[in-house]
């Protein structure tokens, strides 16, 4: 856990953010809807839909990040500096983490701030009288709301140094305003070199990704003059990606599929479709946690729906228990290949590729990664000595009778692919229908859920989202300036020059990928690293679609290796195993997703074949 993380609150009616979060996520389920029903029926819809949307899902962002934060749940790195020394020291490093992070919240309030001042003096309409910047109000709001909520639970003795810490947000919001808007403007900005190295330090003591992103955004646009205004409006600009809302929505469809027996209905149907014996078991398993976490968006939440249902089918086939929880752990990170997985999205967005072909693009690499998986991690390996129980033939009556019963779960992917790949919707409205179609589902022809946990699916959805968001605003903004630098360039000029052989490049590549996913959150990659490396693979002649199987491939490891692994970290509190466990158990499948990565990449029809095929 991060040691930014607070106490669970007690109180209960939710908290406001969490019910405007929750509101803004439900708008943007039933807004899509209305616009496809009224479009054939009146021949107008929703009046800027598709704009009132994606605005929607700034305030939902924003919202969701503040209640993210109050349940310990903004990503920062799993391994602190903060668990270290006696309890004096802890206290300390945390107390640092919590003002530091506080300040930087602080000054990306009073950037925002500049760039909603900005906007007022020219405004744009959004919809129904409403202003752009009203929503855009949000960011300054939020980020202020962040930085107090940090500093407000900094402990430090005497206390008589808690009032001063927690003026830090209002201290960084004034500076960051001084700095000047969009003409950059301002006092001299502070060194480069110490100012990196304090992020550094920050990030290592457990602050969370988002604000060690925007800080270095921050220091890199202040040092060269820019105006600060520019990181707010990168976040700002990817928040309200026509894209994006895609996102929240196809989260929240796998989310309630995650809260509900649906996990139960399909295991039965897997488990029926390939034998009850040990090896029937696991490729049931291995498939199945693949496609569960493509419709969570999170392998984590995957092994907490499948995890203790899955571990005790395993056992009792006669399957090691630390194999099976090394199997259920690597087979999680594989659904980042399969739609409509948001990774998947998301590189879509960022390589501007068409998101129906990136879908089509991970079918084939996604079974060949489960192939290798199971092969080369020696998963089917049968040990000497252990009794696997009576291995069951597949049962044809039975996997009948487990379809039918799972039949709504079942045809969820039809209509997350059908409505986009039919041409009858755009990308937001067919994640809005797979989202209604699973609350659908589930609350009133399963009545698995009540209002009550209707209501707290989606605030959980809005706090997944919005702190992902977060990390993608401030990444983008990091992304801008290295691009304006010249960086891919320079980057294309060198490794050509150091690297004349594609086959070289493209195994060099496989490593430099599998590095930065153990260092890396995948969001945050994925932002970074694609502006960077696409101009490089398109200099080797990968294709875009290619590149981004390869990029997501490797992805995968990252799930499994600390500290950004969060895959181990769900595991050992799932199965109540040490985390060296847990880690030692997914060491072979790591060598073999790197082993399945080189195969797409030498391969390119794996990922392009497909999509060309369909093409038309």
């Amino acid at each position: 856990m991060s040691p930014v993380a607070p106490a669970q609150p007690t109180a209960r009616p939710p908290w406001p953010d969490e019910v405007l979060a929750g509101l803004a996520l439900a708008l943007m389920v039933g807004i899509p809807l209305a616009e496809m029903l009224a479009r054939p029926l009146l021949g107008a819809g929703v009046q800027n839909a598709s704009v009132l949307v994606q605005h929607l899902g700034l305030l939902m962002t924003m919202a969701g990040a503040l209640a993210a934060e109050r349940h310990g749940h903004l990503s920062a790195l799993g391994s602190s500096l903060a668990r270290w020394g006696t309890a004096r020291v802890q206290a300390g490093v945390r107390a640092l983490v919590l003002a530091g992070t506080g300040t930087l919240c602080g000054l990306l309030a009073g950037a925002s701030a500049r760039l909603v001042q900005s906007e007022m003096q020219a405004p744009q309409p959004l919809a129904y009288g409403m202003a752009v910047w009203w929503v855009q109000a949000a960011m300054p709001l939020g980020f202020a709301w962040l930085g107090l909520q940090f500093t407000r639970r900094v402990e430090v003795r005497p206390t008589g140094w808690a009032l001063p810490l927690r003026v830090l947000p209002a201290l960084g919001a004034w500076a960051a305003w001084s700095v000047g808007g969009m003409d950059g403007a301002g006092p001299a900005a502070p060194p480069l070199l110490p100012g990196a190295l304090c992020l550094l330090v920050l990030l290592l003591a457990g602050a969370p990704v988002f604000a060690i992103l925007g800080g270095l955004a921050l220091l890199l646009f202040w040092h060269e003059g820019l105006p600060l205004a520019s990181v707010a409006l990168s976040h700002y600009q990817i928040t309200v990606n026509a894209s994006l809302p895609a996102l929240p929505l196809y989260t929240l469809a796998g989310l309630v599929l995650a809260r509900t027996q649906a996990a139960q209905r399909l295991s039965a149907l897997f488990v029926a479709l390939f034998g009850g014996g040990a090896r029937g078991t696991v490729v049931a398993a291995a498939l199945l946690c693949s496609a569960f976490t493509a419709f969570t968006g999170g392998s984590g939440v995957t092994i907490l729906a499948l995890g203790g249902l899955l571990l005790p089918l395993l056992r009792q086939a006669g399957y090691p228990e630390q194999r099976g929880i090394g199997l259920v752990t690597s087979a999680s990170a594989l659904g980042v290949l399969l739609a409509p997985s948001v990774p998947l999205i998301l590189y879509a967005v960022i390589a501007r590729v068409p998101i129906a072909e990136m879908f089509l693009a991970g079918v084939v690499p996604a079974l060949l990664m489960v192939v290798v998986l199971l092969v080369l991690g020696g998963f089917l390996r049968r040990d000497a000595g252990t009794a696997p129980a009576p291995a069951s033939a597949p049962d044809a009556r039975a996997a009948l009778r487990a379809a039918w019963i799972a039949r709504w779960e079942l045809a969820a992917p039809a209509v997350a692919l059908g409505s986009l790949l039919g041409g009858w919707a755009t990308p937001v409205e067919s994640a809005a229908l797979t989202a209604a179609y699973a609350l659908f589902t589930q609350a009133v022809l399963r009545r698995e859920l009540g209002a009550a946990a209707v209501g707290r699916v989606l605030a959980e959805s809005a706090q997944i989202i919005g702190g992902v968001m977060l990390i993608l605003g401030m990444a983008l903004a990091l992304t801008n300036f290295l691009v304006d630098a010249g960086i891919p360039d320079l980057a294309v000029d060198w490794v050509q020059s150091a690297i004349p052989d594609r086959t070289l490049f493209l195994v060099a590549l496989c490593a430099f990928l599998f590095v930065a996913a153990a260092l890396m959150e995948i969001y945050a990659a994925i932002v970074v690293l694609v502006p960077l490396l696409l101009p490089l693979a398109r200099a080797y002649g990968l294709d875009p679609l290619h590149f981004g199987i390869i990029f997501l491939a490797a992805m995968e490891a990252g799930f499994l290796c600390p500290p950004a692994g969060m895959n181990l970290y769900f595991a050992s509190a799932m199965f109540r195993q040490p985390l060296r466990t847990v880690a030692v158990s997914v060491l072979p499948a790591m060598g073999a997703i790197f082993v399945g990565t080189v195969l797409i990449a030498l391969v390119p029809p794996l990922a392009t074949g497909l999509p060309a095929l369909l093409r038309p």
